[in-house]
């Protein structure tokens, strides 16, 4: 049983037992208790409305009946065996149907792994080293994922900047940085070093940043004519954007894709999923000992997270899921910027109705370094007023989902004139 204690409490607890006091996800003062629907409660019982939604799994709310009920049916039988299941089966039927680039699928414990997995897959592949990635594109905590992420310094293009200690230089040596939505710095980039490029992994939608008209055809043009495996990290959009993901919402098809959170249901479960040539590399039968990826995961595809996920599916499958999920981003879009630009406050809604925030500044946002001058103050002080009076959020995304109703908008709505306010001065 856990104890029935405050918050300040638990975070004193949390201090001597975690390192800064949290798991190093989200702000360790905040401890949530419980959710139910839209809303989740916090340890000293403050209730929100819920737009952070696990980081976005949580598409269909908290505690979903039907997913209840299914993964209820399924414990009893097993939680996992290390060894095949027919619901993984099911499930990588079902991201074979939904993904347009989805071949085969392998099963993994988390988005991280996923993209790891993915860059090395596109090493094996190509017999190349290095990899290419968009600056402040995230893809999970592997040492190359962990290059030019959020860089303090702007150093020229494709210089790499390690954002975290205990990367050996070598990694550096290994990955190439390049804007997004800069078709032509990219050009000129492959133009020196594509022959030397495994792979290009890139977010469609990189964080809330959506790629310009073009940008994401011209990157799989390019990709084409060097030869280079194009990667798109789906972890987030997939399953969100539309039922085939970002590559489904904007036509273009890479050669793997990395998905995660909705496909779980909740639970922990992500995926590889792309051409079957590719694939390949990791069945030894077909391509040897010496091509051959090895990759185990104690939990890859366990049946929980497959039953969860499935039953998610499903019911984003019905009639109106996605048109319902659009109408409730582009409602809150409108809340946001009605608001600021009644309280005269620079600002800019960026990215798409299923995944979208605020970036305080007046000028448009197409890559990184457009967020990185943004206000971070102005942003902190807006966030912080919507928790003071209900509105549970992540500091640099909203995330809609199916489960709101028209009590959460108009408590949304309050909250969000509050913060306006609060931050006209500023």
């Amino acid at each position: 049983m856990l104890d029935n204690a405050p918050m300040k409490s638990w975070a004193e607890r949390a201090r001597a037992v975690l390192p800064a006091g949290g798991f190093g996800n989200f702000d360790p003062s905040m401890f949530i208790r419980s959710g139910k629907g839209s809303r989740v409660w916090d340890e000293n019982g403050k209730e929100y409305v819920d737009y952070l939604i696990g980081s976005g799994p949580m598409l269909l709310g908290h505690g979903h009946p039907e997913v209840l009920e299914a993964v209820a049916e399924q414990l009893p039988k097993g939680m996992t065996f290390f060894a095949n299941n027919c619901a993984g089966v099911e499930l990588a039927e079902e991201i074979c149907r939904a993904v347009p680039c989805a071949e085969q699928v392998r099963f993994l414990a988390s988005g991280g792994e996923a993209d790891m997995y993915a860059m090395r897959l596109a090493r094996a592949y190509t017999g190349r080293d290095k990899i290419l990635k968009c600056e402040g594109g995230y893809h999970g905590m592997s040492a190359e994922a962990q290059m030019s992420l959020a860089p303090s310094s702007m150093v020229n293009f494709p210089q790499a900047v390690p954002d975290s200690a205990g990367i050996p230089e070598a990694v550096r040596a290994e990955m190439l940085i390049a804007p997004f939505n800069d078709p032509d710095y990219l050009e000129s980039l492959l133009a020196e070093h594509g022959d030397q490029i495994a792979g290009m992994i890139v977010e469609p939608l990189q964080r809330i940043i959506p790629p310009a008209p073009g940008f994401l055809q011209a990157v799989r043009d390019l990709c084409d004519r060097y030869g280079i495996v194009l990667i798109f990290d789906e972890v987030v959009t997939g399953f969100r954007f539309a039922y085939g993901g970002a590559q489904e919402a904007y036509g273009v098809m890479p050669d793997l894709c990395t998905l995660g959170k909705i496909i779980g249901g909740g639970f922990p479960l992500a995926a590889v999923a792309g051409r079957k040539d590719i694939m390949d590399h990791f069945d030894k039968a077909i391509v040897g000992a010496d091509r051959w990826l090895m990759m185990l995961g104690t939990l890859s595809g366990n049946p929980v997270a497959a039953i969860a996920g499935l039953k998610t599916m499903e019911i984003l499958r019905r009639d109106g899921a996605y048109d319902l999920l659009r109408s409730h981003g582009a409602r809150l879009m409108k809340l946001y910027s009605s608001h600021l630009d009644a309280a005269g406050v620079a600002h800019r809604i960026v990215g798409h109705e299923t995944l979208f925030d605020v970036v305080f500044t007046g000028r448009d946002v197409l890559n990184y370094r457009d967020v990185s001058q943004a206000d971070a103050a102005r942003n902190a002080r807006f966030n912080a007023v919507l928790r003071e009076h209900g509105v549970f959020k992540s500091p640099g995304k909203t995330y809609p989902h199916l489960a709101l109703t028209e009590e959460d908008f108009e408590l949304t709505d309050a909250a969000i004139a509050k913060a306006a306010e609060a931050i006209a001065g500023d």
